[in-house]
């Protein structure tokens, strides 16, 4: 079903435009809410890993072209058009896509069923930058790395910059949140991962830290490589409980890299070979 709109507005478009992203999150409390998915790639990747879509708003000059397929595969829902600048007006950013899909939120399964039958997996804690959320996603998709864990401080998958900058892998590699508000990746988390039969591996600068390089790590069975906050890196008691502090080498002065980086380059080194 086709529906015009223009900057007047519809009810519907709410979740558009006046509902942020933590808002959207809760839509439905107690259960699962909703998060817009951006891009016809995004889009096709979420229907593919069973999320429901709920409306489209598109450009209506993409209805034959780019958005074919994302309307064929949404069924009988609201797709609603407007010019690429209402839609950028709607959304409060500038669209280039011009295709976006208001999607159900699923349940997040138990931490004990993202690690069953995994031998390697990354653990972001306290990760708050959406954009480095998704290109972790990426890497460890493109890489071989089976799952991704998050501490509830983290930006969620979900959130619109982190799915686009995934190229729509949150949709593909398995993943939940661990811990409370507050705390890291320490105390429950750690040791259910541990208890998995998890080596764990903390990347951060230290005295005790090995080079990521190591043949002692490379043949561990299972690996939990955990990335911290973009400022203030791990926490200290992540460290401490951790079962190694690895570093990756570096040269010219230069002491580390940011998280996206230095998780692509983890995830090259320590995949399954």
């Amino acid at each position: 079903m086709f529906i015009e709109t223009d900057r007047s507005m519809l009810p519907e478009l709410e979740i558009y435009a006046s509902c942020n992203e933590v808002a959207l999150k809760r839509y439905y409390e107690p259960e699962p809410g909703l998060f817009i998915a951006e891009t016809p790639n995004v889009i096709l990747r979420a229907m593919d890993a069973g999320y429901e879509a709920l409306s489209l708003l598109i450009d209506p000059r993409l209805k034959e072209t780019a958005a074919s397929e994302v309307i064929a595969r949404a069924g009988d829902v609201p797709v609603y058009l407007a010019d690429m600048d209402v839609i950028s007006e709607i959304s409060g950013f500038k669209q280039t896509r011009g295709v976006l899909c208001a999607m159900r939120r699923k349940k997040l399964p138990a931490l004990s069923d993202v690690l069953s039958g995994t031998g390697r997996i990354a653990v972001l804690e306290n990760v708050e930058n959406p954009t480095t959320v998704g290109a972790v996603f990426r890497s460890a998709a493109a890489l071989g790395f089976d799952a991704v864990i998050l501490t509830r401080r983290s930006a969620d998958p979900l959130y619109r910059r982190a799915a686009r900058v995934s190229m729509g892998t949150v949709f593909q590699i398995p993943w939940t949140f661990v811990g409370g508000k507050r705390e890291g990746l320490y105390g429950s988390g750690l040791k259910e991962i541990r208890e998995a039969g998890f080596r764990t591996v903390s990347m951060a600068l230290s005295d005790r830290a090995v080079p990521l390089d190591s043949e002692e790590l490379k043949a561990e069975e299972k690996l939990a490589l955990i990335f911290g906050n973009e400022e203030d890196g791990l926490l200290r008691e992540t460290m401490e409980e951790s079962d190694y502090i690895v570093r990756i080498p570096m040269k010219n002065g230069v002491d580390s890299l940011n998280v996206a980086a230095s998780s692509a380059v983890a995830f090259w080194e320590l995949r399954k070979r």
